[in-house]
């Protein structure tokens, strides 16, 4: 079977404008609207049954009350943002229903960070206190050479004067909290796993209206069943291998790698600083890690589990021009060392990592025993892709990774996604036009993430941790030896520059929250 994405053009029904089709170059089954004409049915996701979303009525995906439930979303992806997404279109009344390829969900990856920013969302959509009870309320962010001296310290979250917490947990801890969240408040059946999109089709408008949807291909992982579902949007947040991307951007090309690698791994340990630091050691020169508690059943055990990120530069990635930041592109072989495919399940070798980090420290923590104290490895290159001038066209967008993925810098990537989720919410919200809804989402989002991105590219605390690792190779008994107090105040400045929102703002501002 070619599952090759194409863009593809078909006469509207009535005669009118060619309708871009996106997806595979082969037809999508019995079920795809006889080949284009328009005049096919929907299937509802959970049950099987025709939908009529054009006028309102539906025994199918949309089974909301209240206003703007007859404009129904798909949501292709069911990571922190699609779930995210899924609650914040509920609670604006919005009937939403969730498509994720993978056939279970299961808890996968390491520690994740969240900003005050994306807490606050979190916490509106009544998410607080199950957040409390598993994440790590993160007090400070520390930077440590590779002997452990301490460069710069600067707090975090509530102790740096914002309302909500910054907090630190297990990616599929929370992953885990959004799902039984979505399922307690949308239904059980709400999220659809092991169904892929494979393409879809804008419905056709007239010359005074926009168009009344999109026709959704999917295909059933479990049984090959393919079928097609319409919807009033979609939004496409199934990650750095976008299939909606791909579709709506067929030209783009594989991910950009930098030249690092990454991998990380969690290991239970004894209390680390205090318990509440998020510590950075070396630069991204040639080594870096990172490592930071993220669970609270492990603190009232009296322990630390420790998640740990190790990033270690392979390859020198030639100079691509400001806009690409230097990346290079992943090379299609994609096996270890060679910038692969990214996701949250490949395993990694100790011997790969360990000899980069032999006698480092970081406070007390023995650096080479935390390594090896790891049952399991993750492995993985530090890729983006270059921002895009339009996330979507008509009935479709897209969000989280799958719109700007990011470097690790920050703790953005899932803060973004959430961000993302809460201003789709409420810019469908204040309206009944979807298509131009989703345009006033991109509108409020895309720039501001962009710059995000490309700041991340740049790293700007590396280049003050790179220049202590040049001029104290042996370490430093006082940091102002190394850095001047200029150098030291742009560190806290570079950190501002990639998460794009200081305390009174994100304090003052109104809340997203509509209804």
């Amino acid at each position: 079977m070619d599952t090759r994405l194409a863009v593809r053009t078909r006469q509207g029904a009535t005669g009118g404008p060619e309708i871009p089709e996106y997806g595979r170059t082969q037809q999508v089954g019995t079920t795809d609207a006889a080949a284009g004409t328009g005049t096919g049915t929907g299937t509802d996701i959970d049950t099987g049954t025709s939908t009529d979303i054009d006028t309102g009525t539906s025994t199918g995906i949309g089974t909301g009350t209240g206003a703007g439930t007859d404009a129904d979303v798909l949501v292709a992806g069911a990571g922190i943002g699609g779930l995210t997404a899924a609650l914040s279109l509920h609670a604006a009344g919005i009937g939403v229903r969730v498509v994720e390829s993978a056939l279970r969900l299961l808890p996968l990856g390491v520690g994740i960070n969240l900003l005050p920013h994306a807490v606050r969302e979190l916490t509106e959509l009544g998410l607080g206190e199950e957040l409390a009870a598993i994440a790590i309320p993160t007090a400070e962010l520390a930077h440590f050479d590779r002997h452990g001296n301490l460069i710069w310290r600067e707090p975090r979250g509530r102790a740096l004067g914002y309302h909500w917490p910054q907090y630190s947990l297990h990616r599929g801890e929370l992953q885990q909290l959004l799902l039984r969240a979505v399922r307690d408040r949308l239904g059980p059946r709400a999220v659809r796993t092991g169904t892929a999109v494979t393409g879809f089709q804008p419905l056709p408008g007239g010359a005074d209206r926009p168009s009344p949807g999109v026709r959704v291909a999917l295909l059933d992982r479990r049984t090959g069943e393919e079928r097609t579902v319409r919807a009033r949007a979609l939004v496409g947040a199934d990650g750095l291998h976008s299939t909606v991307r791909a579709a709506l951007h067929p030209d783009e090309g594989p991910p950009l790698w930098n030249g690092i690698r990454m991998w990380r791994g969690t290991a239970e340990w004894h209390p680390f600083l205090g318990g509440r630091t998020l510590a950075i050691a070396g630069s991204n020169t040639a080594a870096k890690l990172v490592v930071y508690p993220i669970s609270r059943a492990a603190e009232r055990r009296g322990r630390a589990l420790l998640n740990w990120v190790a990033e270690v530069r392979v390859t020198e990635a030639p100079d691509a021009g400001p806009a690409a930041g230097g990346a290079v592109r992943r090379p299609a072989g994609g096996g270890p060392g060679e910038g692969g495919p990214a996701d949250w399940n490949r395993s990694g070798r100790l011997a790969d990592v360990a000899p980069h980090y032999a006698g480092w420290r970081i406070g007390d923590l023995d650096v080479p025993a935390l390594l090896g104290a790891t049952e399991r490895i993750l492995e993985y290159p530090m890729v983006d892709r270059d921002p895009l001038d339009r996330w979507g066209s008509g009935p479709v967008t897209l969000l989280g990774d799958a719109a700007h993925p990011m470097y690790p810098v920050g703790s953005n990537g899932g803060s973004q996604a959430v961000l993302d989720a809460r201003v789709l919410a409420a810019c469908l919200a204040a309206g009944a036009d979807r298509e131009a809804g989703l345009r006033d989402y991109e509108q409020a989002r895309r720039e501001g993430v962009n710059a995000v991105v490309l700041a991340n590219r740049r790293m700007p605390a590396d280049v003050l941790l790179r220049a202590v690792a040049e001029r104290a190779p042996d370490g430093f008994r006082q940091v102002e030896e190394v850095l001047t107090p200029e150098e030291l105040a742009s560190i806290d400045a570079a950190y501002r520059a990639t998460t794009g929102t200081d305390v009174s703002e994100l304090n003052s501002r109104p809340s997203w929250s509509r209804r």
